[in-house]
């Protein structure tokens, strides 16, 4: 053999040596890639998974029975003697139905649905409550307040409306008198939308500051014993009709009724308020 074929053979042997490596190497690479990508298949599916067992529990509310004075869903106050006094009444059994308030018709009858979170309550709540109160002391008008958790979206997360709705049962079943107080000390600390809210030991804070000194209501707002009552409550309100009204179901916060029939007046204007309250209990 040539010195010229020897070489010609030694490049051929080199180039299929080479070729042979690449092969190889492409082979190796390869399997690499789909080791990397079962991998990532069962990382990926592993989180799509804890993400749905989040969801889940997130969505899951104690069970339990109601607060006690909160048979309707609410708690009623009527005037006695100059003073306003909280309905007692049971608790709603884990599984029961509420009982709609008896109304009397010869009294304005004013039904608030409200949520911690949403300014709009708050509104209402400030420009309003001083003549509500004042009404349902004299003896002429009855106040029924229904906590409910609307817009729980919108706290990241932390289920706030809920938190605040079952820390203001807290103080229906322990300490009604202390209601309303409570009720207009959460709306002085509101927090804004799309936040987390304040914290359930900031709550029984505010609440004790307010007046709700019971011993049982701290850790009851902590504890979260309500808050499968506050969904209940809720999903009623939002797929049921509304008890004494004509209404078929609650579409929007807050909703105020008298006699049965839904304010749509500015929140903040006293007298167009005042007004449609003489014309509904006129009208009964």
């Amino acid at each position: 053999m040539s010195d010229n074929e020897s070489s010609k053979k030694a490049r051929r042997n080199a180039a299929r040596e080479r070729a042979a490596a690449q092969r190889e190497k492409e082979k190796s690479r390869r399997r690499r890639n789909r080791t990397l990508t079962i991998s990532g298949i069962i990382v990926g599916g592993l989180a799509v998974i804890a993400v749905v067992v989040l969801v889940i529990a997130n969505s899951i509310q104690p069970a339990g029975p109601g607060p006690k004075n909160m048979a309707s869903d609410g708690i009623l106050f009527q005037g006695e003697n100059s003073q306003i006094v909280p309905v007692t009444t049971k608790a709603i059994p884990e599984g029961g139905k509420p009982t709609a308030t008896k109304q009397d018709d010869s009294l304005a009858n004013i039904t608030v649905y409200e949520d911690y979170m949403c300014p709009y309550c708050n509104q209402f709540e400030t420009a309003q409550m001083t003549q509500i109160k004042q009404w349902v002391q004299s003896g002429s008008a009855t106040l029924e307040m229904h906590p409910f958790n609307l817009l729980d979206r919108s706290s990241l997360g932390s289920k706030y409306s809920t938190r605040a709705a079952a820390a203001a049962a807290c103080v229906a079943n322990y300490q009604p008198d202390a209601f309303l107080d409570v009720n207009a000390a959460f709306y002085e600390n509101q927090p804004s939308e799309n936040t987390r809210g304040l914290s359930n030991a900031k709550l029984a804070s505010i609440a004790k500051k307010a007046g709700a000194t019971d011993k049982d209501i701290a850790s009851c707002i902590t504890d979260q014993k309500f808050a499968g009552w506050v969904g209940d409550a809720t999903n009623r309100a939002l797929t049921e009709k509304i008890p004494n009204s004509s209404l078929d179901k609650l579409t929007g916060t807050p909703l105020v009724l008298v006699n049965g029939k839904q304010y749509s007046g500015t929140l903040t204007d006293t007298d167009a308020f005042a007004a449609f309250v003489e014309q509904n209990v006129s009208a009964s």
